[in-house]
């Protein structure tokens, strides 16, 4: 791709891992408004244009939707770019909940920017392939007879084929290394010589990549719930799938240990029975319609990310099981099932971008054969993510090459956060990283099993954080990590079952893109 590229008159030229531009414009600066919030009265908002197309910066330009909360300490530090992960994740919000999250001083001395990436949200053109697509209830996951499966493969390839009517002209630039580039835009409508970064989930990929193609622009790099770039996309999907197994086992555990709320059962094995009984019994009769089998997967896959949600979830189910109450499940639907699929908009990036970023099989044969396998041992949520990527098997344009993020040139050393036993980003993508990214840090939670884990109580991770983005310390250790974190821990039932998780919104798990 590389060296195709190099030879395109006015194309991007990759000089020593480095993507310059021969003939690109600089952005104009962005004009910031007041766009505060309840939750964020700091927050500004703007908006830049950038080439569709990198590679003919004087060609057809899109626009990219930023959000900042600006310095106000005379020791100014530069910009600090949010990510919150998806693919398709809007990082709009985000930079006002890590402004405020992180102590005042620290904050105040960097202009704290979001930023929705092409094809998100508030940038335009915003993708929605196929409205609707998740609407409930949406045939079993699980392909037990070939009715099953080919209704799920028309669901699929009907997407694919939706986006390639609406967005041909669009798709073949929905992709990491364009959103990196973009990125790198931005830097420079912000006029930074280099930019510091905070990306959570799919956001550590963007990160990375980013540090691997503009290594010299890179203040600061951290690196939260950690994507493994040897598996995207493909290979890391089948990885997700036996890691949210062992989450979802986990909530069985957690439930059984406190049976004197739920009444269902001390034994984890009998709990996780009884939850695949009530997967069964809605496969065949949807509660209120709408929650079958396919969306109570939806339900629960929230939990894997953020044992916060686990005591909403076991009260939906125990009310179901014990007493075959649909209301609570409804309602748990409502709450998380939706959060699952980001919506229309997130999805449909979140596909283009993992369709177009890497080689997927194009034979189904493949897929089943894998899947089926992957299925034996992680029944959970085998085949709701296989079919959450199953459009890459029929998609429209052509795959890059995933890029090679070793790293060992960034001018200082990047932070990384890993928890053990995270299901969306597997551990061993911390540890993968670590190793890719010369002389960088890794602090590990031990114990830990949430998604995207700075920035959400646990003050031992913070300190390292605010400690490296202070003056640029990080801890160094002689072990597979520098510094080790115990978890925080686990939740408790509910006080009341009237209470509501209002405050997942304002959480960072709230803000956080499912997924990768």
């Amino acid at each position: 791709m590389r060296k195709r590229a190099a030879a395109l008159c006015g194309a991007a030229v990759v000089v020593a891992g480095t993507l310059t531009s021969a003939h690109a414009a600089p952005a104009a600066k962005p004009s910031w408004k007041n766009c505060a919030t309840t939750a964020y009265p700091k927050l500004q908002c703007a908006s830049v244009k950038v080439p569709l197309d990198h590679d003919d910066p004087l060609g057809k330009q899109i626009t990219l939707a930023l959000s900042r909360v600006p310095h106000t300490a005379k020791t100014y530090q530069g910009p600090l770019l949010v990510n919150p992960g998806g693919p398709g994740g809007s990082g709009l919000t985000l930079a006002g909940f890590v402004a405020s999250s992180l102590p005042e001083a620290v904050a105040a001395q960097y202009d704290v920017i979001g930023f929705d990436p092409r094809g998100v949200g508030a940038s335009k053109p915003a993708l929605d392939c196929a409205p609707g697509h998740f609407g409930p209830a949406r045939p079993d996951s699980v392909p037990s007879t070939p009715a099953i499966e080919r209704a799920n493969l028309t669901r699929a390839k009907s997407f694919a084929d939706a986006c390639a009517r609406k967005y041909a002209d669009l798709l073949p630039y929905i992709d990491t290394v364009s959103a990196v580039r973009d990125m790198d835009a931005v830097r420079a409508a912000l006029d930074a010589p280099r930019i510091n970064y905070l990306g959570y989930s799919y956001g550590t990929y963007l990160g990375a990549v980013y540090a691997k193609l503009y290594p010299e622009r890179v203040r600061r790099l951290v690196l939260d719930s950690i994507v493994d770039p040897a598996g995207v996309w493909y290979e890391d999907n089948l990885a997700q799938d036996l890691a949210f197994d062992e989450r979802h086992r986990a909530l069985m555990a957690w439930i059984a240990r406190h049976d004197a709320a739920y009444g269902l059962g001390t034994d984890p094995v009998q709990v996780e029975a009884r939850w695949y009984a009530m997967r069964s019994a809605l496969a065949k009769q949807p509660a209120d319609g709408r929650v079958g089998a396919a969306e109570l997967e939806d339900t629960f896959v929230p939990g894997g990310y953020y044992d916060g949600y686990w005591p909403y979830l076991a009260e939906a189910f125990a009310a179901y099981a014990n007493d075959r109450d649909t209301d609570p499940l409804v309602e748990a639907y409502e709450n998380f099932g939706a959060v699952d699929s980001s919506g229309d908009n997130g999805f449909s990036v979140y596909t283009s971008v993992q369709c177009r970023d890497s080689d997927w099989p194009r034979s189904w044969d493949r897929w089943r054969s894998d899947n089926w396998a992957v299925h034996e041992k992680a029944p959970f949520m085998t085949w709701n993510n296989a079919w959450y990527n199953a459009s890459c098997a029929f998609w429209p344009t052509g795959s890059r090459r995933p890029v090679d993020v070793a790293n060992g040139r960034l001018s200082s050393p990047a932070l990384l956060f890993q928890a053990t036993n995270d299901a969306a980003t597997p551990f061993e993508g911390g540890t993968a990283v670590h190793a890719l990214l010369g002389g960088s840090s890794l602090v590990i939670e031990d114990g830990g099993g949430n998604h995207g884990i700075t920035l959400s109580g646990n003050s031992c991770l913070d300190k390292h954080l605010v400690a490296y983005l202070s003056d640029g310390t990080v801890p160094r250790g002689s072990g597979e990590a520098d510094a080790v974190c115990p978890a925080l821990p686990g939740p408790t039932p509910l006080e009341t079952k009237a209470a509501s998780p209002s405050s997942r919104g304002s959480t960072l798990h709230g803000l956080l893109g499912f997924r990768v």
